[in-house]
């Protein structure tokens, strides 16, 4: 469910929970578009047959291509009205904790942890972990920076 606030609301917004998006699928086509885009063929991600026999007993997306999706899960959890400009402006810390299986489904938990006020708008730092359905530990944890601009 996406939560939206006016750009007048964005102010008080700190500590508001966004609660999870949809999962989505994770597609050996998809690692493999990733693959072909980021030039990273590694055999973790792109030979299922090698991979088979690997430390994670089949292939993995990548992780930047795991971190990617965060933009999809946060349009998906949130929305601003009243904005002329929406920009992402970068990410604090980011680790991968867990690998993602190609076959799996992945979902995000978004948190807006902080609020500042910037020139001409806000930016919202957003804590942001993507998880695997079933899993023990998340996939990716990071602060997400987003500038809204009225």
């Amino acid at each position: 469910m996406t939560i939206t606030l006016d750009y007048s609301q964005l102010g008080s917004a700190a500590g508001t929970d966004l609660g999870y998006s949809e999962y989505r699928e994770i597609t050996q086509e998809q690692v493999n578009t990733f693959a072909d885009a980021a030039d990273d063929h590694q055999w973790i991600h792109v030979d299922p047959v090698k991979a088979k026999d690997g430390p994670f007993g089949g292939p993995i997306a990548h992780g930047f291509l795991t971190l990617s999706l965060a933009i999809p899960f946060w349009t998906e959890l949130f929305d601003v009205t009243g904005v002329t400009t929406r920009v992402n402006y970068g990410l604090d810390k980011v680790r991968f904790p867990a690998p993602v299986p190609v076959g799996s489904r992945i979902r995000m938990k978004g948190v807006i942890a902080e609020v500042e006020e910037v020139p001409g708008g806000y930016q919202l730092t957003v804590d942001q972990t993507i998880e695997v359905e079933g899993g023990t530990k998340p996939a990716v944890v990071a602060r997400g920076l987003y500038r809204f601009y009225a």
